[in-house]
């Protein structure tokens, strides 16, 4: 890293004396050659990086890495008093330093040049490297005002690259209403109905082949890019877990949104909570998890007043930002009765995940209960405990409260009696 500060110092220095006609050894930017060690293409993920590319996410890590090197920008024009408009920057609330916008990159790499000018711009466009890849993006430029005089902002995933040399995981906080969700248990732990594990596994296929369906087939033609699903079912019979591992078998985060964070009494900001989720999702290899989704996507109703109107507006949002979402979406509902029927038809699949039946619950005792507890009579243990109709979300429940009474009680192995009294207590919940 410490070669291309070196360099963006050098080319940063060089820009001024040619903008200003001061004496230099070099007549254009490209000239100075960058370093050839590979970091930036490395920390970036693209191989073939230009010089303006080099040059704007160097500019874009100098508050971060060697903020000292901007000073040069504090200038003042004699002429009005003032800093050179044509600098750029903009100043943070604590941060002393220059911080760079998009006419600070264009400053260096165009000066005066109207057609170099134009060539900046494409840069900050969505359909750049740097946007598809959160590398870094202008953000803030106040309506009417010029596109690039919007903050130069690095991704806090880049940074954590650059930084701290790991991948970066967003966590749950006011800007993000999401939580990473994980297991222990692999794919092979789940005991599911077969057409639900058929279900599933069409999923998984999806997720490992899509690219071989939309363009190596060509298919992108008639079919939108990303997959949503709907889960439901009764309470505890695995929607979670079977969405959690569908991340961890394909290697994807998967992200349950805090609904709570996500609606909102006032106009527009359930949209715009939705919106930070869905835009820094948009091209990661993530799935969205929404959980007890009908209560963001719910039947829209007659519109009587001003508030079922709104109400309606929301959902004809949401319906069409999960349309457009490029990547996976699966929500979880227990009632598929209450999610609104324009949703339904634009899942690709929809699983039922029933309540399981006596041999399911028998082979998903024998896989929570812990071996050190089980003696002789380990078979008629299971045969009871599997008599008594439970979710598997009620049965983890019931193996907790085993694991309580036997610390109590200073029991080693489980009987009969302490389940007994466990499964009764869960079932008087239910």
């Amino acid at each position: 890293m410490n070669e291309f500060i070196g360099w963006f110092n050098q080319v940063l220095t060089i820009s001024i004396q040619l903008y200003f006609q001061q004496e230099c050894e070099y007549s254009s930017l490209e000239e100075v050659k960058p370093p050839v060690n590979g970091w930036l293409e490395k920390v970036t993920g693209v191989p073939d990086l230009t010089f303006d590319e080099r040059m704007v996410v160097m500019l874009a890590l100098m508050p971060h890495v060697c903020p000292q090197i901007l000073d040069i920008f504090f200038i003042q024009n004699k002429n009005f008093d003032r800093q050179y408009t044509e600098f750029g920057g903009w100043k943070g609330l604590s941060h002393g330093g220059f911080l760079p916008t998009g006419e600070t990159a264009s400053f260096i790499l165009a000066g005066e040049d109207t057609e170099k000018r134009k060539g900046v711009i494409r840069l900050f466009q969505k359909d750049h490297w740097f946007y598809t890849k959160n590398i870094l993006r202008l953000e803030g430029a106040g309506e009417g005002e010029p596109f690039l005089s919007g903050q130069l902002r690095v991704s806090e995933e880049f940074l954590s690259r650059v930084l701290l040399d790991k991948e970066y995981k967003p966590d749950y906080n006011i800007g993000f209403p999401a939580k990473r969700i994980t297991t222990q248990l692999e794919w092979e732990d789940m005991v599911l109905d077969y057409l639900v594990a058929a279900e599933l596994e069409e999923i998984n296929v999806w997720i490992s082949s899509g690219k071989t369906v939309m363009e190596d087939w060509g298919l992108s033609r008639i079919l939108k890019a990303g997959y949503r699903s709907l889960f439901y079912g009764p309470p505890g019979t695995g929607k979670t877990l079977a969405a959690t591992l569908l991340g961890k078998k394909n290697e994807m985060d998967v992200y349950r949104i805090d609904l709570s964070m996500i609606v909102s009494k006032y106009i527009g900001e359930t949209e715009k909570n939705l919106a930070k989720v869905f835009d820094l999702a948009e091209n990661r290899n993530w799935i969205l998890f929404f959980d007890e989704a009908d209560a963001l996507f719910g039947k829209r109703t007659s519109t009587n007043t001003s508030n079922d109107r709104h109400a309606n507006q929301e959902v004809a949002y949401l319906l069409q930002r999960i349309e457009d979402f490029p990547g996976m979406v699966i929500l979880a509902t227990n009632l598929r009765s209450n999610i609104d029927e324009a949703f339904s038809r634009r899942f690709q699949s929809v699983v039922y995940f029933p309540m399981p039946t006596e041999e399911q619950r028998a082979e998903l005792w024998r896989n929570m209960l812990p071996g050190k507890w089980l003696g002789k009579d380990a078979e008629e243990l299971i045969t009871m405990a599997a008599e008594t109709e439970l979710s598997g979300g009620a049965i983890t429940n019931v193996v907790r409260r085993c694991a309580l009474r036997m610390i109590q009680s200073k029991k080693k192995l489980l009987d009969k009696v302490m389940l007994k009294e466990a499964l009764q207590k869960e079932k008087i919940k239910s």
